[in-house]
């Protein structure tokens, strides 16, 4: 397995001259050096074969002992030198100062067809960073993150990707209700890779500190290496970086919107430079569609990461990023008309990706209306935001509305009276503005399931992989891994997965809301 190594991170960023493994507060430096944790009898339970091709890897490497023992941290790849990330960051809107990465370790960066790659472990021990915790992770956990962020892929939302899932061979201690009651868990690590793991958080523990030195530093290693078509450093170049930031943030947030996918912790250590989706925590779909859910526990009273305000978060998270720019730009003018464009685009982009949901490729002045009564009726009763809209682009002029989506309902009962007139005239509605649109019934619905999924990674369907695999039984990750490659397809042998939570599901631990722990 030869690798095509690039170091410019380590070469070009200031690394902490304290070479020990404490935990503690770093200074003047983007990065610590630090070595995985060798595990007891680690196991690579899945490999993601097209990540793999794209750093280089063949797949008859990947069943290597090499390449099990460099995926799960007992071996260090010749001539790299791994490290973690200093930052800081905003949770839950309150500033938490140093964070880092508490269990993440930078293994190397891999050049492979002029694309620029950063391999990571997430589990793989404790770092300086990692304040009281060990910096490992679970098998729960890690399956969650290792399916996700390939899934997030396939449906086209900006996202990190993973290359493997192993066990470690370890047990980790873990409290996963936060109710004084731990538990012994499988160790595992994810090793997961992309252009650049910086985030928000970076760049704030600089501008807090007031080390402008620093922060310049990698902000001009941010243009250069994630941002070369700004050009060469300037303060002009830096409200450039900070549009280009502020758009690209914004577009992710709109692919969440599409598909129903919920975060759960927006905090600005977890808002990536690139805008891509990072760190799977405690996620999930939206099922039954519901602007105000959220699948954080430590987020259920205040519900400020719920579905219907991640935009606003993401705006919110950027007046931070641009807090801590300012100091190296010093014109507050330029940064606010990026964060005011952020709100017009929202509107515009938001109501374009809602019309394509629903199939309407014209503009009419009336859609806004014909959107929003749709989203206070999804409302009225439970109702699968995956399913609906993956039926709804069966409908046509001759079609009962009601009665073609009525698998996405939770409790058919509901449809009375009211609610169901109000479904009705929607449909009416509906039925009446397709009709003025020029494309066939047919070209209308090739266009819809290309952007209205059929299949997402619902939370029971990731808690039934655990609980196979904690059996030892690990069929069921590779049959979603495959699933949910081909998330638009009808896969027509794999139709069961295309249903409502079941029952069961509604309140399992696991399957509708999740803690931060590990």
């Amino acid at each position: 397995m030869k690798l095509q190594l690039k170091n410019t991170f380590i070469n070009e960023l200031p690394a902490d001259a304290n070479l020990e493994n404490t935990r503690r507060q770093v200074e003047n430096a983007v990065y610590s050096f630090v070595t995985p944790k060798k595990t007891a009898n680690p196991k690579v339970l899945h490999v993601s074969q097209e990540m793999a091709a794209e750093l280089g890897i063949l797949e008859e490497e990947t069943g290597t002992e090499f390449f099990k023992n460099i995926v799960t941290g007992n071996e260090v790849y010749p001539a790299t030198k791994p490290f973690a990330m200093c930052y800081a960051g905003h949770q839950f809107g309150n500033w938490a100062g140093q964070l880092g990465d508490g269990r993440a370790i930078n293994l190397f960066e891999i050049e492979h067809q002029n694309k620029n790659w950063k391999v990571q472990l997430k589990g793989a021990g404790e770092t300086p960073y990692s304040r009281t915790a060990d910096g490992l992770a679970v098998l729960r956990s890690s399956i969650r993150e290792y399916l996700c962020s390939e899934a997030m892929f396939h449906l086209g939302v900006p996202t990190t990707r993973a290359l493997s899932l192993s066990l470690s061979g370890d047990q980790v201690l873990r409290d996963v209700l936060y109710d004084g009651n731990p538990a012994y868990e499988k160790g595992a690590i994810v090793a997961r890779t992309t252009p650049s793991f910086l985030r928000f958080g970076n760049y704030e523990i600089f501008a807090a500190r007031k080390d402008l030195k620093n922060l310049q530093i990698l902000l001009d290693y941010t243009l250069k290496q994630h941002f070369p078509q700004i050009g060469s450093p300037s303060k002009e170049s830096y409200i450039q970086l900070f549009k280009a930031v502020s758009e690209n943030t914004l577009d992710m947030i709109v692919h969440w919107q599409r598909v129903g996918f919920v975060h759960g912790v927006m905090n600005t250590d977890n808002m990536s430079i690139l805008g891509l989706t990072i760190d799977y925590g405690p996620y999930g779909w939206l099922e039954d569609f519901d602007f105000g859910w959220t699948p954080n526990t430590t987020d259920h009273q205040n519900k400020r990461y719920r579905y219907g305000n991640q935009p606003n978060m993401g705006l919110w998270n950027l007046y931070q990023l641009a807090n801590a720019l300012y100091p190296i730009i010093e014109d507050a003018k330029p940064l606010e008309t990026v964060l005011n464009q952020y709100k017009i685009d929202f509107e515009h982009k938001s109501l374009q990706m809602m019309q394509s949901k629903l199939g309407l490729q014209l503009v009419e002045e009336n859609d806004l209306s014909l959107i929003q009564d749709l989203e206070e009726i999804l409302q009225l009763t439970p109702t699968d935001m995956t399913i609906f809209f993956r039926l709804l682009s069966n409908f046509s002029a001759d079609t009962v509305g009601l009665k073609m989506v009525e698998q996405a309902f939770y409790n058919l009962k509901d449809l009375t009276g009211t609610i169901k007139s109000r479904w009705n005239h929607w449909f009416d509605k509906y039925r009446a503005r397709l009709q003025k649109e020029t494309q066939s019934q047919q070209q209308r619905k090739n266009k819809m399931d290309a952007i209205n999924p059929k299949y997402v990674l619902r939370n029971y369907m990731a808690q039934l992989a655990i609980d196979t695999a904690d059996k030892k039984d690990y069929a069921l990750i590779n049959e979603l891994f495959e699933l949910l490659k081909k998330p638009y397809s009808e896969q027509p042998e794999k139709e069961k997965w295309f249903a409502k939570r079941p029952d069961w599901a509604k309140n399992k631990i696991g399957c509708s809301m999740l803690s931060c722990s590990s």
